[in-house]
């Protein structure tokens, strides 16, 4: 730390109790009383140096003996400035540092200690010596933070905008380039004043000055920041200081206590709530607005804290903004937001907050969309178009885990699960087993739902897109309407005949294969000839045949639930809830008007979803997510 020796005398002051005196042997004959201390002096030296005393005290009254008493209840930096300011009177040796050059400073100015009273005076030596702590990163830190106790009279001699530049110019180069730094086998100091011992690698990192500058107060790190970023500095490390400012003062932010069901306890040792609410929304306009340069996850638990903190409502939009543009870097376990309201019919999980967040992202997609169309070249609108998709995909998959998650909320209406699982485009789910699994949990959660809420409800999945485990899964499923499990089973046929089909290159069937398994699905047929065409393939390797055995079993297994299917269509009796059915048509048969109508037969669904069929492509087969299971 950088220092500098003033005066040539010996200690000539002593305290005693909140009095101050100099053993120079003459009794003084002015006091000086600042704060709670009283100064007793001798006049000579202090108007010999400062143009204020020698006005004060040539204005009092002054008879033989007595001693003139003065007041300095303004004067900056308090008794401490003071008592250096009356050794430099005195000639009193004592040491500048950069703990006490700012409250000295102001001081000088404040007691007009000019050239016009004296040769070098404080205000000489003062400016003289900040321009040395100016060099180094260590000594114009604590220098700043030394401003906090005099913050006005530093303004206003701009030594604060000189200390946040100078930091600004030094965290800028060292993150940018540090080939310059020179490393000894002692103590050393870079080219831009920033010393470290040696071995550490801290100044190598560009991390290294967040620790640093967080012990400043809300308002000059905001001033530090907007330095950092008007000289340049990368986003990203403008991102990284926030954050790490933001974790120290914003515990909220990472307490476990801000779980569903727990009350956070807010300590004496940390800031008051509305501090905290304070410095978050701050912290939120000195975030980077640059699209992934701030982790969604930070943004989500900044959000979080935020809806618990009572932000303002634009504080809490321009989160719920940034988070929908990446949402697609989100994590399920970020998203799951716990609700503040205090109702018992509240839901667990802030759904409405989700809700907004994926609207924003279709915006920010749409926009992304709109831009791309623009292009002049037909790659780059090619590669943004697949990015979006991918993008988009993401976004689907987690919010099909995020349904799934709020789905055995019994306070869940089923217009918001609908309007939530329907903000995704069809296109955004090459699989829609995600979906059906929190459909399926869904009505496990709510069994007092009527058949026609829950044919509502499965009309947001598309049987067609669901993968073979989800459809055996499916088919089995007591829970779900009996047309959608036809469906179901009918899909799950077609696709495998087109399956086996486009994989050994069969085509004496080929030609409108749809036709040909309608006209034959009611007597069985379809499935004995698909397992004739299977039989016709001779394998030619161990993996072949391992396929072959697959759909061998798969076509047995469909035969057998089709067989049982026609056979009993109209009792119904393959269903478990056959029994429920039974007693539902037989109370309507005892009734005059009856809403309940008993399903279509199968040659009638078969023909209309064949209808349906003409007018769309080959199925494809989709594969089963990787690890999803069904219960």
């Amino acid at each position: 730390m950088a220092f500098l020796r003033l005066g040539s005398k010996p200690e000539c002051f002593h305290r005693e109790g909140l009095n101050w005196f100099c053993s120079s042997g003459l009794s003084s004959d002015v006091a000086i009383e600042v704060q709670d201390m009283c100064f007793n002096l001798h006049k000579f030296p202090l108007i010999s140096r400062s143009g204020l005393l020698s006005k004060l005290i040539e204005q009092l009254p002054f008879e033989d003996g007595s001693v003139c008493a003065l007041k300095l209840p303004d004067l900056p930096g308090g008794a401490k400035a003071f008592e250096l300011a009356m050794k430099f009177c005195y000639g009193v040796k004592f040491e500048l540092t950069a703990l006490n050059i700012v409250s000295l400073r102001c001081a000088a100015e404040y007691l007009q200690m000019t050239e016009d009273f004296g040769e070098k005076n404080l205000i000489l030596q003062t400016d003289q010596f900040l321009k040395e702590v100016f060099t180094d990163w260590t000594d114009s830190l604590r220098a700043l933070k030394t401003c906090q106790e005099v913050l006005r009279p530093a303004e206003d001699l701009y030594i604060v905008s000189r200390c946040i530049d100078s930091l600004a110019t030094k965290a800028c180069c060292s993150t940018q380039s540090t080939p310059a730094i020179e490393i000894s086998d002692e103590n050393v100091v870079a080219w831009n004043g920033i010393s470290s011992a040696a071995g550490q690698k801290a100044e190598h990192l560009q991390g290294w000055w967040f620790d640093d500058v967080s012990f400043l107060n809300l308002h000059l790190y905001k001033r530090l920041i907007m330095a950092v970023e008007s000289k340049g500095m990368n986003p990203e490390m403008i991102s990284g200081s926030v954050m790490y400012y933001a974790r120290k003062y914003l515990p909220l932010m990472t307490s476990q206590q801000l779980r569903p069901g727990a009350t956070p306890v807010i300590s004496n040792l940390l800031p008051s709530e509305e501090d905290q609410r304070m410095y978050l929304e701050e912290l939120v306009t000195l975030l980077p607005t640059k699209k992934g340069v701030t982790p969604t996850s930070f943004l989500l638990s900044i959000l979080r804290a935020a809806i618990f903190l009572q932000a303002s409502s634009y504080c809490r939009e321009n989160l719920e903004r940034r988070v929908g543009a990446q949402l697609d870097e989100a994590a399920l376990q970020d998203l799951l937001i716990p609700n503040m309201g205090y109702s018992v019919s509240e839901t667990l999980y802030d759904v409405d907050c989700i809700q907004r967040i994926v609207d924003y992202f279709l915006i920010t997609s749409q926009e992304a969309n709109l831009s791309a169309s623009i292009m002049v070249e037909e790659g780059a609108e090619f590669m943004v178009e697949r990015e979006a998709l991918t993008s988009m995909t993401i976004v689907a998959s987690l919010i099909d885990g995020f349904l799934s998650e709020i789905a055995p909320d019994v306070n869940m209406k089923l217009s918001k699960f609908e309007t939530l699982a329907a903000t995704i485009p069809d296109y955004a789910r090459p699989v829609d087993d995600g979906l059906y699994h929190a459909i399926d949990v869904y009505l496990k959660a709510h069994p007092w739902m009527t058949e026609l809420e829950k044919e509502q409800l499965c009309r947001l999945m598309n049987c067609q897109k669901l993968s073979l485990e989800a459809s055996t899964h499916a088919a089995q499923n007591e829970r779900l309407p009996l047309r959608v499990v036809i469906q179901v089973l009918f899909f799950e046929q077609l696709r495998l005949r087109t399956t086996v089909s486009g994989w050994f290159f069969v085509s004496d069937n080929l030609d409108n294969p749809h036709h040909h398994l309608i006209g034959e699905i009611n007597n069985g047929n379809v499935i004995d000839r698909m397992e004739d065409e299977i039989r016709l393939v001779v394998p030619e390797d161990d993996e072949m045949k391992e396929r072959v055995s697959e759909l061998e079993k798969e076509c047995l297994d469909m035969k057998e639930d089709i067989e049982k299917l026609v056979k009993n269509k109209k009792s119904w009796g393959i269903f478990s809830r056959s029994i429920r059915l039974k007693q539902k048509l037989q109370s309507c048969n005892s009734e005059k008007s009856c809403d309940f109508k008993e399903p279509a037969p199968l040659s009638t669904l078969t023909a209309s979803i064949d209808e349906q069929e003409e007018h769309s492509n080959d199925i494809a087969e989709v594969a089963a997510p990787q690890g999803f299971k069904f219960h």
